[in-house]
Parts: C-alpha cells; sequence; structure tokens
C-alpha cells in the first residue's frame, strides 16, 4: 500500500482551489501555520500537489532527473498559450534538445547588447505617462514589456507589422490571463461570448500572425539581424538540421507569455514596494543618480523576494517513486513543487521577512535554493539575465525622470494581489503618482 501524501486541507478541491485563486497567499501561510512546512493542495487540474518550503527538499527536488520528476507534465496547464512544444511542457530529451538551442540567444553578451534598445523603447513610453494625477502602472508596464518583446524578439520595427502584432498580441495576452484557461473542466467553447471560444479565436489570429513572420524571416537575406528570432532561426542540431518552424513558433510564444506578464508584473511589484517604503524609494534613487549598480540590483532581488510574481515553482510529477525530505512518494500519486513565497518569508531564511530591505542583498547574494524567482534546477527560466537587465533599465529611467508616490486613495494601504493565470499582480495596479523630476540623468546600464 503507497504510503499516504503529507497532511493538508480537507476542503473540496474546488473551495481549494477557489481559495488558491483568489487568497493564494493567506491560504498558504494558514496551511504551514496548520501542516508545517510540507502540505497537499488538491485542485481542480492535475494531481495532487506537495508544497516543499525547505531548502534540503528544495534542492532534492530540483536534483531528481527528469524520467523521476517530470516538469513538463506540471507544465501542462500551460500549454493552450504557450504550444506543445514549449520549452516549458517539453521533458526529457525533448527538453534538453530545445533547451540546447535555445541558450545561445540568451547568452550574456546577446543580453547586453540589446541594452541600448531597451533604453530607448523604455524612455519613450515612460515619458508619455501622466503626470501629477493617479495612474495605474501595472497595464502600462505591460504595454512597455511588450514593446520590448516586440522590439527585442521578433525584431519588429515600427511600422504596420509591429502594430498589427502588437494590437492582437495585446487582446491575446488579456484574454489569456484569465484563471479559466487553466482548468480542462472549463475548457469549452460555447461560443463566440464563452471566455475560452474567445481564446481560441484570438489565438488562432496570433499563431497566424507569428508563423508569417517566420516565414517572412526565413525568406530575408537582407543581412544579419540581432533580434531573438534571428538566433532561434539560425539554431541547428548537431547534424545541422534546423529548428523547425512549429518549435521556433511556440518557443516565440513561451518568450512571449514567460517574458512579458511576469517582468511587468514585478516592475509593478516593485514600485508598489517602493511608494510604501520612503527610505528605501529615496535610498534607491541616489543610487540611480549616482550609478550605483549594486544598490539597483539589490532593489529588484529584494522585490523579487518579497512580491514573486509566480507563488510556486513549476511542479514536478512523480513519473517514479522518489524519497525527499524522508517522505516516500509513489509513482503517479503526485507532483512536487517549491513554494516560493513560503521560502521566500521563512523567517529562519530571512530575519523579519515582511520587512522590504534592499540591504539584505549586499549583505548575502541569492542563495540557489532560498531564493526561487526563477526557478532553479534544469528548468531555470532561460530569460533571467534579459528580465534582469529590462527591470534595471526601466527603474533607472523611472526613477531619474520622475518622483514616485502612492495614489491617495491606497496609500497608506497595501493593494493586495489580483490572480492573473498562474501570476500574480497589484490588487489595485500599482496605483501611483508620478511628478516630473528635473536635473538627474539616466543611468545607462551596460
Amino acid at each position: 500500500m503507497p504510503a499516504p501524501l503529507p497532511p493538508g486541507p480537507r476542503l473540496p478541491a474546488a473551495l481549494q482551489t477557489a481559495r488558491w485563486v483568489a487568497q493564494p497567499v493567506p491560504f498558504f501561510e494558514r496551511c504551514r501555520a496548520r501542516y508545517g512546512g510540507r502540505f497537499t493542495l488538491r485542485l481542480l487540474f492535475g494531481p495532487p500537489i506537495v508544497n516543499l518550503t525547505d531548502p534540503g527538499e528544495v534542492k532534492a527536488m530540483f536534483a531528481a532527473p527528469p524520467e523521476v520528476l517530470a516538469p513538463g507534465v506540471g507544465g501542462r496547464v500551460l500549454e493552450p498559450l504557450v504550444g506543445a512544444r514549449s520549452v516549458l511542457v517539453l521533458d526529457g530529451q525533448d527538453h534538453l534538445r530545445q533547451r540546447k538551442l535555445m541558450l545561445p540567444a540568451f547568452h550574456g553578451e546577446r543580453m547586453t547588447a540589446l541594452a541600448g534598445l531597451l533604453e530607448d523603447v523604455t524612455a519613450r513610453e515612460i515619458a508619455a505617462w501622466p503626470r501629477g494625477e493617479p495612474v495605474e502602472l501595472h497595464p502600462r508596464l505591460q504595454a512597455l514589456t511588450l514593446e520590448v518583446i516586440l522590439r527585442a524578439v521578433f525584431g519588429l520595427e515600427p511600422g504596420g507589422r509591429l502594430d498589427a502584432l502588437r494590437a492582437v498580441l495585446t487582446e491575446y495576452l488579456e484574454v489569456g490571463a484569465a484563471p479559466v484557461n487553466m482548468m480542462p473542466a472549463l475548457q469549452r467553447d460555447l461560443g463566440p461570448r464563452s471566455p475560452w471560444g474567445r481564446f481560441l479565436r484570438v489565438r488562432a489570429r496570433a499563431l497566424g500572425l507569428i508563423e508569417a513572420e517566420i516565414a517572412r524571416r526565413r525568406a530575408d537575406t537582407s543581412g544579419p539581424h540581432g533580434d531573438v528570432l534571428t538566433m532561434l532561426l539560425e539554431a541547428t542540431e548537431e547534424d545541422g538540421t534546423p529548428m523547425p518552424d512549429l518549435d521556433v513558433r511556440d518557443e516565440l510564444m513561451t518568450l512571449l507569455v514567460a517574458g512579458h506578464e511576469t517582468t511587468a508584473s514585478q516592475l509593478a511589484w516593485t514600485c508598489e514596494r517602493l511608494v510604501r517604503t520612503p527610505r528605501v524609494l529615496g535610498a534607491l534613487q541616489a543610487a540611480v543618480d549616482a550609478g550605483d549598480e549594486p544598490y539597483i540590483t539589490a532593489t529588484i532581488q529584494e522585490a523579487l523576494r518579497c512580491r514573486p510574481v509566480l507563488l510556486f515553482t513549476q511542479p514536478r510529477f512523480v513519473a517514479q517513486d522518489v524519497e525527499i525530505g524522508g517522505v516516500r512518494y509513489a509513482a503517479g500519486s503526485c507532483s512536487l513543487a517549491a513554494n516560493v513565497h513560503l521560502v521566500h518569508h521563512d523567517p529562519a531564511l530571512y530575519p523579519d521577512p515582511y520587512a522590504f530591505r534592499p540591504e539584505r542583498f549586499l549583505e548575502q547574494g541569492p542563495g540557489t535554493f532560498t531564493w526561487l524567482p526563477f526557478g532553479g534546477g534544469r528548468r531555470r527560466c532561460l530569460g533571467q539575465a534579459f528580465a534582469m537587465l529590462e527591470m534595471r533599465v526601466v527603474l533607472a529611467e523611472l526613477l531619474a525622470t520622475t518622483d514616485l508616490a502612492a495614489a491617495p486613495d491606497v496609500a497608506g494601504k497595501d493593494e493586495g494581489r489580483r490572480r492573473r493565470h498562474i501570476t500574480v499582480s497589484p490588487g489595485s495596479g500599482a496605483r501611483v503618482v508620478l511628478q516630473a523630476r528635473r536635473g538627474a540623468p539616466a543611468l545607462q546600464v551596460a
């Protein structure tokens, strides 16, 4: 008889899912208080998920071979958004081969070469934001990060093609963010007004435009391009076989979904924390003026710790019997995931864990198994360097050109969290008031 799974809530799966969607952080914290650092959730989609919070168990989970713990199975909730050939949903040799083909596009030197483009796009977008009135930063940051992807990943220049793709991808990302798109039982096309039906139609338009862009670029002999799409089209297997167009398409969708919403929401959270922590906001503005890169980076790292947009790592399905932390998990019984929020708010790992204090990362750098915003192991986010660069550029430009304050209607209180598919963003959209700031040049990030 297989060993029982770690304890967890006895609520029906529908109620657990409702709390997981609507109030994930209080739900997780109540579970830890009642069941300890290892507990099982039963949701409406997928097998039971055992949440791990001990760094040693997280390390063992990351180290397990994919034939034992299969992350691709846990990632299939994303398949409607990113496609069946996405690196997020592949496992085993298929995943390793795809990841190897993608790695050169995210080499550090390649990312640094895009800094000038990032700065230009960021400066233009921020200059157009309203001054002197309450504004939600989250949708504006979404527009900014989408523009970055269209320019840096797709390699599009201003014009009709960029405008068409921007319009359909904006709709696609908004429709795709609905939590219903995580639940196979609700994925039924009940007509043009049904959430799933609308999603399917918008997805078809988005895929059509992306496939046309791939075909156009395949036929382009005008010369080298420095964008990620070109690098994917140039990627070849050891025998010289290029990446199939379907794979390129799904990886572009992956970069769009993973690199747009996560970065926009993380920047929104960073601003939400800054306007509620005046000491840090002042120190960061001084760091921008002085070109103090370590403090800027530490502030981003602390925001990623304090308000991670992904509350747990990609679940690993138990494909073979495995023992982790003295608990034996039977094949097929569950998936395992590190609960990122709980690891990041463990007082044994981070003293005063609910305080927003970037200095903690100046004193000691992020730990491999205690700082998990980009996942870990073989599935660590390929775009981590690009995301960190983008966040540094945006924060530097924003604080060099504006003064931030919380909007009057949300001042003095946290905004709470809003669920967007598997991510969480500020509940009120990171409402701030921006005032023009004079006399301080934008930091040039090398």
